[in-house]
């Protein structure tokens, strides 16, 4: 009877097996069958849908790897975004195309030759966060009903030819933060479109009527204007300022006297001479001076697409996304974006850049590129490739004859340099011990894993404080990758970087993995100091920082290095000595005697002197495995770097 019941039970157990085989064969049947669909339903749209310019969307290549403008989810089984800007499309969407992309998060159609209505089929794509299909010639009404987009961010219509009136199911749109609707030919009343998340809003040069409901009353006078609308009882506070024509007088409409003629006639000549000579020492001026897509501190700028496109941008010169990335911009929104300079730094200037969907991005205009297209993308592709979390991720890049962009994330809190040396005051919130141990223990396993990349060769050549941020768990993180290598030997400001170059820099201008340990040896007595690489005394007398410490080393005054702020915390002495002890290892004159990355990150692992909630993060961060135990504190040892 037992064996019965075992045999039973086996045979039960066998058919599970199989059972649960052939669901999970069917699972991943289906989900590879879900992507063809999409697939289809991208070369359904493209060949149904006339374009000036080509796509490489080739039917034996990967839709999520290789296609143009098209991303996928994170495991590669839906498109959850298209971004096909000024591709040239012309005449309506086609029907049954893009809707079957029932995943789609993301769509950018903008500055095309669309026309039709708004495609009703649209409805199908429930999950859209993001709708660009500005400067088309769309036309018509806009949907009556946007309930179905639960999940919409941003949307931009403007720039078509959309009437009809603005649907009330807008103030459904509880995530909304951009909507752009400008330029159109809507009319009737504004609805009172309560939505508390709205951060950005455009309605003018419409056909609107009536009053400004109290909800949008937040936003200033200008995103109404062009239209009919009563301004009369608008809050002065949150109002902009707007010129608005005078009206002529009527009383006003007789003849001119001959005498008041000929002083019009001879004050324009005047002054038309004058404009005349303005003009031409301006055209003069601007020849000399280069023409930015970044000037300096901008407002929101107005120019078409169009005008961006011819001016710096052609079919092949576009903003090139990395992979994963679920950003919904391109060239133009930078152009149009509100920025404002965050500073200059070794390569370029550093802007920050908010887009109409409210992202905030840091925006890098290069300076000084010495290699050429194809060994630029190339390096960006090594750069892009790198996903670490303690590395600040390449989010796309732009390259054309006369501009090199980078664009990365914001980071709020500011630089490493900043939280170090902004002005110290009572108001100001110091550094403590563990907070800069984080620092160091994120910037060097980021710097450790740059040093991996392109079969252990890639350099990062310029690190510093002001290029170190503190990543989501507040640990350090290294930006400004792999930009050394791809630019003039002769544009590297070496007297600017002396506080933190390596010796050798001087001689070869050649950046190295050995001069990154010297620069990171630096920003280690950066942290343990609170001084800069290179400072001045109250008698002006320029003080090194790594020669600074040597001597004061020599001197046997070693607790003279440490910064006054850490002395407040209790039982740091040794973990100090310790991480001087790596610091002093790193900036060795010798470039073969400093320690590698990956043996600076042991030890850093290894600064603690008891169980602490930060070795426990620590440890839980990636701790290296086989790391030795502890060593006490030793005298730290003089090195030859200080006769540089």
């Amino acid at each position: 009877m037992v064996k019965d019941l075992s045999f039973r039970f086996l045979k039960m157990e066998g058919w599970w097996i199989f059972y649960l085989s052939f669901l999970v064969s069917i699972f991943l049947f289906s989900e590879g069958t879900v992507l063809d669909n999409d697939k289809q339903a991208l070369l359904d749209f493209v060949s149904q849908f006339p374009h000036l310019h080509p796509l490489n969307w080739d039917t034996n290549s990967s839709v999520c790897k290789n296609w143009t403008g098209v991303g996928c989810n994170e495991d590669g089984s839906r498109v959850i975004a298209l971004r096909l800007p000024g591709v040239g499309f012309n005449g309506p969407i086609p029907n049954n195309t893009l809707s079957r992309l029932t995943a789609l998060q993301i769509l950018s159609l903008r500055s095309n030759g669309i026309n039709g209505t708004f495609p009703m089929d649209f409805s199908n794509l429930k999950n859209l966060s993001y709708l660009y299909l500005h400067y088309n010639n769309l036309s018509g009404p806009l949907p009556f009903d946007f309930s179905v987009w639960k999940n919409l961010t941003s949307l931009n219509l403007s720039n078509n030819r959309f009437n009809g009136t603005i649907p009330s199911s807008i103030s459904g749109l509880s995530h909304l933060t951009s909507l752009n609707l400008a330029n159109n030919s809507l009319s009737g009343n504004i609805p009172d479109l309560n939505l508390p998340n709205l951060q950005l809003l455009n309605l003018s040069n419409n056909n609107l009527i009536g009053a400004v409901p109290k909800s949008l009353q937040r936003f200033p006078k200008n995103v109404f204007i062009g239209n009919d609308v009563s301004l009369l009882d608008y809050p002065v506070s949150n109002s902009s300022i707007v010129a608005l024509p005078q009206q002529p007088n009527p009383k006003s409409d007789g003849k001119l006297s001959e005498r008041a003629l000929l002083g019009i006639i001879i004050a324009s000549s005047v002054i038309g001479v004058l404009g005349f000579g303005f003009l031409m020492v301006v055209c003069c001026f601007r020849r000399k001076k280069e023409d930015g897509l970044f000037p300096g501190k901008m407002e929101k700028g107005d120019m078409s697409p169009e005008k961006a496109i011819s001016r710096s941008q052609d079919a092949n010169n576009r903003l090139v996304f990395f992979e994963g990335c679920n950003y919904a911009f391109d060239l133009e929104d930078l152009l149009r974006a509100s920025a404002e300079v965050l500073g200059k730094g070794t390569f370029g200037m550093a802007y920050k850049a908010i887009l109409e969907d409210a992202t905030t991005v840091v925006v890098k205009r290069l300076k000084d590129v010495g290699a050429g297209k194809k060994e630029f993308e190339q390096q960006m592709e090594v750069v892009g490739s790198i996903k670490h979390e303690n590395v600040v991720e390449l989010r796309a890049y732009y390259y054309s004859k006369d501009e090199k962009l980078t664009v990365s994330d914001y980071f709020s809190e500011g630089s490493v340099a900043a939280m170090l040396h902004g002005k110290r005051g009572d108001n100001r919130i110091p550094l403590d011990w563990e907070t800069r141990l984080r620092i160091s223990i994120g910037a060097a396993r980021g710097l450790a894993r740059i040093h991996t990349e392109n079969g252990g060769k890639l350099v990062h050549g310029n690190i510093k404080s002001s290029n170190i941020f503190l990543n989501c768990k507040q640990f350090g993180c290294v930006s400004d990758v792999g930009l050394s290598t791809i630019m003039s030997s002769l544009a590297h400001p070496v007297a600017r970087a002396a506080g933190f170059r390596a010796p050798e820099i001087t001689d070869t201008r050649k950046a190295t993995q050995a001069s990154d340990v010297f620069s990171f040896g630096v920003l280690l007595l950066e942290l343990l100091t609170g001084k800069s690489p290179i400072h001045t005394t109250n008698g002006d007398e320029i003080i090194h920082l790594v020669r600074w410490v040597h001597s004061v080393v020599r001197e046997e005054w070693t607790a003279e290095v440490f910064d006054l702020e850490l002395l407040r915390y209790p039982n740091i002495e040794e973990e100090m000595v310790e991480m001087l002890q790596i610091a002093m290892s790193c900036v060795v004159r010798m470039p073969d005697q400093r320690p590698k990355m990956c043996e600076v990150v042991k030890m850093i692992e290894n600064v603690r002197v008891r169980p602490t909630g930060l070795e426990n993060q620590l440890s839980s961060e990636g701790k290296t495995e086989n790391s030795t135990p502890r060593a006490a504190a030793t005298p730290v040892p003089e090195t030859q770097s200080d006769s540089q």
